[in-house]
């Protein structure tokens, strides 16, 4: 199915020779009601910390089943080499979520294409007003691939208003994060200075390198996944208990 976009980011032109295409699809068997709408847009993510800048979107609407094919005309003038380009999807009924990507989908720059061929994940209800990784403690199993000490406790936790503070193992930390959708970042830290058996020191150095490249998340089998770029894992963490 072919739809066409019906709006685009206020100011950008109305006639482009550029578009980011692509299909959205879902695995689930269950067919869409009437009045359902894929939004997809094409996001500027460079800026660690900062939320993403929205360069071009498009809003379909679905008048059959998935795949949905999309095109998101965008102005190239926008796009910088140096810069990295993600595109994601929600599939919404009345102003309320019931899929969305749950990873990152590169597009444009650092070797990425113009086409994106997302795998959206339904949504959990209420996960827009209280999303499933705030409120827990969270206990860390794994950072940057390398495990943890044992007996450590490496542990963080979210609260709705945008803070997010925990345990490196050694010393106590907190900072901000930006939650949009599935893209998630962290600002800069702060934390105690106390000093650290050499194991549990490069424990917290290794925690803090990771959430610096952390760009989404998303929950498997009950864990949380922290993200980057590319959607590979970066840290993970379980709940406490």
């Amino acid at each position: 199915m072919l739809a066409t976009p019906l709006a685009l980011v206020p100011g950008a032109p109305h006639a482009q020779s550029n578009a980011i295409q692509g299909t959205a699809t879902y695995r689930e068997r269950m067919a869409l009601p009437p009045g359902a709408m894929l939004l997809v847009r094409l996001e500027d993510i460079s800026r660690q910390g900062a939320p993403a800048v929205v360069l071009a979107e498009a809003r379909i609407p679905i008048a059959g089943q998935v795949p949905v094919t999309f095109s998101v005309p965008y102005d190239p003038a926008r796009v910088e080499t140096r810069f990295t380009y993600a595109v994601r999807a929600e599939i919404l009924l009345d102003g309320r979520v019931l899929f969305r990507t749950d990873r990152i989908h590169p597009v444009l720059t650092r070797g990425a294409g113009d086409r994106a061929d997302l795998l959206l994940v339904r949504a959990r209800e209420g996960s827009a007003a209280t999303p499933d990784l705030v409120g827990p403690l969270w206990i860390a199993e794994d950072i940057g691939g390398r495990g943890v000490v044992d007996r450590s406790r490496t542990s963080m936790g979210f609260d709705s208003d945008g803070r997010v503070s925990g345990l490196g193992g050694c010393n106590r930390f907190t900072g901000g994060y930006t939650l949009e959708g599935a893209r998630l970042r962290f600002g800069p830290m702060a934390g105690t200075m106390m000093a650290c058996p050499p194991a549990l020191a490069e424990q917290e150095q290794r925690l803090h390198a990771a959430l610096a490249q952390v760009r989404g998340w998303r929950i498997a089998n009950g864990l949380l996944h922290l993200t980057d770029e590319a959607g590979g894992t970066v840290i993970r963490l379980a709940p406490e208990g």
